[in-house]
């Protein structure tokens, strides 16, 4: 069984070498949806997947950080990087171009990483992220499967070479979430009370 969860966030950037010259020389912006889903062959406790409420924890936060930020390719112009970084409280580097295909491999690569140091703890049973669709626009998406955010022929994406502002980081509930997630910490959602045994 596949469930989805929506989330919303407004970005910019510039996709450089892209066809398109408005996109590649100019920065701009997009309403982003990311549609995270997950999949599993049993339910919890609960008779779920995965709560929906448990998608608003540290899922949430790192898809959150990219709102109002702005994002470039870590290989762009040095000059361009430092004015981002000077004129922009919130940005992110990325490894690879902010285009939608290497945001939907991105939150893959993440949020892959969270539920795998995630300790389940309402029964949850063999749940995995089955993919992650990001919306540039209304019309056009791209979506990352597993062995879309693995592979090397559409760029390495490493946690350690995705950087985000101080102030990005500042704004999580908890502020050390990504060092968390890079040292291997484990994360453990909270047992519900049983009203039905």
């Amino acid at each position: 069984m596949l469930i989805r969860k929506l989330f919303k966030f407004e970005s910019a950037h510039i996709v450089r070498n892209c066809s398109t010259q408005r996109c590649s020389t100019s920065i701009h912006g997009h309403s982003y949806k990311v549609e995270v889903l997950l999949e599993a062959h049993a339910l919890d406790q609960g008779q779920m997947v995965y709560d929906f409420g448990l998608m608003k924890g540290n899922i949430r936060d790192v898809i959150d950080a990219f709102d109002h930020a702005i994002c470039f390719w870590d290989r762009d112009d040095a000059e361009y990087i430092r004015l981002c970084k000077q004129f922009s409280a919130r940005w992110i580097a990325m490894p690879v171009s902010p285009s939608a295909e290497q945001f939907a491999r991105m939150f893959f690569v993440i949020i892959d990483r969270i539920l795998q140091q995630t300790i389940m703890a309402n029964g949850e049973s063999d749940v995995v992220l089955h993919s992650v669709i990001a919306h540039e626009t209304e019309t056009g998406y791209a979506q990352a499967f597993r062995h879309d955010a693995y592979n090397p022929r559409m760029g390495d994406i490493r946690l350690e070479d995705i950087e985000f502002s101080a102030q990005c980081q500042a704004e999580w509930r908890d502020p050390e979430l990504y060092r968390k997630l890079l040292a291997g910490a484990r994360f453990e959602n909270t047992a519900p009370p049983r009203q039905i045994p």
